[in-house]
């Protein structure tokens, strides 16, 4: 997901993320996961904001138009209401 610059602080990403939780509760999705370049502190804090947590990392997977490499952090929210039992 990304949201551009100057519509950011607005809330938009929380509540597109919320959506797509609540979504994949309905549709009994038990884990969602994520792949957010590292220097992304925003998104990765909106994530831990709505329950996901950090399970891994690999370097140099996103190459940018500028040709540097980033680190992808791997984020996992598992479903509290779906596949608990």
């Amino acid at each position: 997901m990304y949201i551009g610059q100057n519509h950011r602080g607005k809330g938009i990403g929380r509540n597109l993320l919320k959506s797509l939780i609540e979504l994949s509760e309905e549709n009994e999705f038990w884990t969602l996961q994520s792949g957010i370049i590292r220097e992304n502190i925003s998104s990765i804090k909106l994530h831990e904001k709505c329950g996901f947590r950090e399970i891994g990392r690999r370097e140099k997977v996103a190459k940018m138009k500028d040709g540097e490499w980033h680190d992808v952090v791997f984020m996992e929210r598992r479903s509290t209401v779906i596949g608990i039992d």
